[in-house]
């Protein structure tokens, strides 16, 4: 279940729900778009992954350089390429951060 919430991030008493990763999924910082939903993304695990917005999701989230993003490396080539799973608000990334989820990543 989804909830909205204005640009502001939520409202007093408003519950933040996070995103955590599940098996197999890495945080990273977009370090630079490539075009056609596609983009370099710096990996908590030190490798610079090309990643690419699945079909599924690219009309639903907008990636910018910079947001951090949960990644799924693929099965084939999976130091090199990897899909987008999500991506984080800057109230979620202070919430990670709050509750020292979010390792230190070098964009």
């Amino acid at each position: 279940m989804f909830f909205w919430y204005n640009r502001n991030g939520p409202q007093d008493g408003e519950e933040i729900r996070l995103r955590l990763p599940r098996k197999g999924e890495i945080f990273g910082v977009v370090a630079q778009l490539m075009g056609g939903a596609r983009m370099r993304v710096q990996c908590a695990d030190g490798k610079e992954r090309l990643c690419r917005v699945p079909g599924k999701i690219k009309r639903q989230i907008w990636v910018k350089e910079g947001d951090i993003v949960l990644i799924m490396p693929w099965s084939v080539e999976g130091d090199e390429k990897a899909d987008i799973a999500y991506r984080y608000t800057r109230v979620q990334v202070d919430a990670l951060r709050r509750k020292g989820l979010l390792p230190q990543i070098q964009a």
